[in-house]
């Protein structure tokens, strides 16, 4: 989740308890269930109710303890432009415009109950108030990064099916320039203050939405949202999650690894096109009633954001950047999306007083494991297993391994899957199915189990290479490569980095006519063109020029000896 900061801004006179009492008293109103139900929900210790919606059953009831209480209260989202621009909306009224939003995509959008909706929005509050109306109106919602080029977007169209896409000016041209190509595509959304042609605009259709909204009735197994997420063939696989796995399934992590509470503010600076943003900035904190605070920062600048982003930033030089007043509002630090460097936590405990708390989840099952607050935290290692999780290390046959060997950290399964668990690969049964291994969840991770049971992390079992908390898959890239004329073939692997843990390289075997080109300039023609066609940040940082690749004798490249030659282990 890259990093979240936990600022107590706002002390409120309200204990935890003084909350909870009373959203159990709205609960026993309204529906059948109270907070202490969802932790028994999120331990396996209780069935997973028939229906559920976060919006009715969670956020509606937030904005009912409301207005019981007297005093004000933090805002539900809190969010600035860094320019001046600034929006407090308190349960109820982010329960006001999303009503309007749901109406919005039901009306003019001509949206119905599990239709699929595309979003592509950098972190201004149409992203929330949209990632609501979805949940209301039984739409189902699919984030992306700004960072999607045509092509990108092209594909999620045609493999999503979507029937709407939102954006912004910036990636309008993108979305006109392949719209032809998507059968399925019927209206386009603009977020803008000008009017484009063939676009719906977003402020404007709000203005005119009426008010009254009824929130649909969804069972917790219906689907919810749908993430793209990279993998070591083919392009990203789409995973599929429930009203039950996403909303009910964040309740443990905001309670005990967030460690939030009403009167806290949260900071998480994820992409809104990454998992790690709908678990910081919405389900985490809100199933707590915390207020979640959002910076825009359309570009990074380390003195606004304390250089707090992801471990290979800390490692820039955060601390150089922290002040006594900033450091004196922190209470909870964490992390998560890569390993932290052990002399980087001991570096901010010194300068903060605090310790950071890592967590380790995965886009498909949510969070694994991490070091909840009051653990002892053994730095380096990723923590124990969370809750509902049964976490193993485990060897090629499903066999669980002893304390210090290597292994694929797996999750025990027993009849049926904890409802954690995303729904399905969309359209990929087989993908689904690769995924178990006897009575095991597969993650793709390597790693070890101590003596305590701390998870350390090895590496991937997989090609997926993890830079600066991005997942990119090696055929996204080489597919970009082979596009242009001087590629012949390509073989695109980790390689190891100081400031990112690690970056992409790519293996390139020229075709004859490139062969006497200046390589300093071709390397950098590849690099610039790999970032128009696809997502900039998934661009080879290193690129070696080779006569051939190493390849079986069936003709498959050998990425796993080019990975190790890399990393030093042959």
């Amino acid at each position: 989740m890259k990093i979240l900061l936990e600022i107590q801004v706002l002390r409120s006179p309200w204990s935890i308890q003084t909350f909870y009492r009373l959203f159990h008293q709205c609960r026993k109103t309204f529906a059948p269930l109270n907070l202490s139900d969802y932790e028994a929900i999120g331990r396996c210790e209780q069935e997973v109710p028939e229906y559920f919606n976060f919006a009715s059953d969670v956020l509606d009831k937030w904005s009912q303890i409301e207005k019981k209480r007297k005093e004000p209260s933090n805002p539900a989202l809190w969010w600035i432009n860094g320019k001046g621009g600034e929006r407090k909306w308190s349960f109820e009224e982010l329960g006001f415009e999303s009503r309007k939003v749901a109406n919005v995509l039901s009306g003019p959008c001509g949206l119905q109950r599990g239709d699929r909706i595309i979003v592509i929005l950098p972190r201004i509050p149409e992203w929330w108030l949209l990632n609501t109306a979805c949940m209301r109106t039984g739409v189902v919602f699919i984030p992306g990064t700004t960072q999607l080029t045509a092509k990108d977007i092209c594909y999620r169209l045609l493999a999503s099916k979507a029937k709407c896409i939102v954006t912004i000016d910036a990636l309008a041209p993108a979305v006109d320039s392949v719209a032809s190509q998507c059968q399925f595509l019927k209206t386009k959304l603009i977020v803008s203050e000008s009017r484009r042609a063939e676009w719906l605009n977003f402020s404007d259709l709000l203005k005119a939405a009426p008010a009254v909204h009824n929130c649909v009735k969804t069972r917790s197994q219906d689907p919810m949202t749908i993430y793209f997420t990279s993998g070591t063939t083919g392009f990203p696989k789409m995973v599929e999650h429930s009203y039950g796995s996403f909303g009910l399934g964040f309740f443990i992590c905001g309670r005990y690894w967030m460690n939030l509470t009403p009167s806290d503010v949260v900071w998480s600076m994820s992409d809104t096109g990454w998992i790690k943003a709908a678990i910081g900035n919405v389900f985490g904190p809100w199933f707590q009633g915390t207020c979640a605070f959002v910076h825009a920062m359309p570009q990074f600048d380390p003195k606004v954001i304390l250089n707090v982003r992801t471990p290979s930033v800390w490692e820039s030089g955060i601390c150089s950047f922290l002040s006594s007043d900033i450091s004196n509002t922190l209470k909870h630090c964490l992390s998560g999306g890569e390993p932290v460097n052990p002399e980087v936590m001991e570096q901010w405990k010194s300068q903060t007083g605090l310790n950071i708390y890592e967590g380790y989840g995965q886009t498909e099952i949510g969070m694994i494991c991490g070091n909840m607050k009051g653990m002892k935290i053994k730095p380096g290692s990723l923590g124990k297993a969370a809750p509902p999780y049964d976490v193993q290390i485990i060897d090629e046959k499903g066999s669980v391994l002893p304390p210090g060997e290597e292994g694929d950290i797996a999750i025990k399964i027993d009849a049926k899957r904890p409802f954690t668990f995303f729904t399905r690969y969309v359209d990929d049964p087989v993908k689904t199915a690769s995924t178990i291994r006897g009575n095991f969840y597969i993650t793709g991770d390597r790693g070890s189990m101590d003596e305590d049971g701390y998870i350390w992390f090895m590496g991937r079992s997989d090609d997926v290479i993890i830079s600066s908390g991005y997942r990119i898959g090696p055929f996204e890239v080489e597919s970009a490569l082979i596009e242009h004329p001087a590629v012949v073939e390509s073989a695109v692997v980790s390689s190891p980095d100081a400031i990112r843990g690690e970056v992409v390289k790519a293996f390139v075997v020229l075709s004859p006519s490139f062969k006497t080109h200046d390589r300093k300039k071709l390397a950098c023609e590849l690099q610039d063109h790999v970032k128009k066609v696809t997502a900039p940040y998934k661009y080879p940082r290193k690129i070696e020029f080779v006569e051939q690749l190493p390849k079986t004798i069936t003709g498959k490249i050998k990425r796993s000896e080019l990975r190790n030659k890399e990393w030093g282990q042959i």
